[in-house]
Formats: structure tokens, C-alpha cells, sequence
């Protein structure tokens, strides 16, 4: 399992101490930034590497996140949210087994973001019950 982690140039700084908090937890990180290119590109690199291997999950860094988050939803068999707060980080990854999440820089400040990637990288997808809305939603695009 790798985190695909990838930012635009309003997103590099939060991306850096993620990747390093990432990198201090022992995760497999793989940093797709190009600070030179917008937040459609970098989603789109970031889904690339996503869908790569089944285990991977993905993390955008933007401004606000919500641009990323139109982004990923386009694309098909992509579940992603846009995320602010520590337990939907959580939660999405449970529930509705999210492999992307986007989260804005000048929405959340560093220890919540840090919060925020904990939580959705540690949850599990439950399944169960939650596996019909994610038949739905990879039926969808």
C-alpha cells in the first residue's frame, strides 16, 4: 500500500509536513507535485497512481479543496471526499472505502491535517451494509 500524496503550488507547504508526518509513520509515500501544474493535473496524477494497485489511497493538497474533489468524482470507480475535519476523514474511508481524499490549506491548519490523513489512512473499509452505496457510486461517471 502507498499513499499517493500530490499538491499545486497553493498546497506544497501543507503537502511537505504531511509527507513527513507520513514519512515518520512509515508509510510508503509517492509524491506526485508539480508546482507547476493545477490542482486538475495533479488529481488526476494522483487517481493515476491511485488506481496503480488496489491498496493505495490518495491525498490532494489545494487551497480549498474543493476543485480537487470535482476532479476525482469524475472519474470512474473513484470514490473520493472532501475533507475538513478528522472523523469524515475517518468515516469516508469506513463507510464508503474512499481511496482519495482532498483537503484545502487554507481550510484546516497543520495538527487537524495531520488528524485528518491519520484518520484516513488507519480506518478500514466495514463493508457490509455500506458495499450497495459503493456498488452505486462505482456505477456512476
Amino acid at each position: 500500500m502507498a499513499i499517493v500524496i500530490g499538491a499545486d503550488a497553493q498546497g506544497n507547504q501543507l503537502k511537505e509536513i504531511i509527507k513527513d508526518y507520513l514519512l515518520e509513520n512509515d508509510y510508503d509515500v509517492v509524491d506526485v507535485t508539480d508546482t507547476s501544474k493545477d490542482f486538475v493535473d495533479i488529481t488526476l496524477a494522483v487517481a493515476d497512481a491511485v488506481n496503480a494497485a488496489e491498496g493505495n489511497l490518495g491525498i490532494v493538497i489545494d487551497a480549498y479543496g474543493a476543485g480537487p474533489f470535482m476532479v476525482a468524482t469524475k472519474l470512474k470507480g473513484m470514490v473520493a471526499a472532501e475533507v475538513s475535519d478528522e472523523r469524515s476523514a475517518y468515516m469516508t474511508r469506513a463507510h464508503n472505502n474512499s481511496r482519495m481524499i482532498t483537503v484545502g490549506s487554507e481550510i484546516v491548519g497543520v495538527e487537524v491535517a495531520k488528524n485528518i490523513v491519520k484518520g484516513f489512512v488507519t480506518a478500514n473499509y466495514d463493508a457490509g451494509r455500506h458495499q450497495i452505496r459503493v456498488d452505486m457510486l462505482n456505477k456512476m461517471c
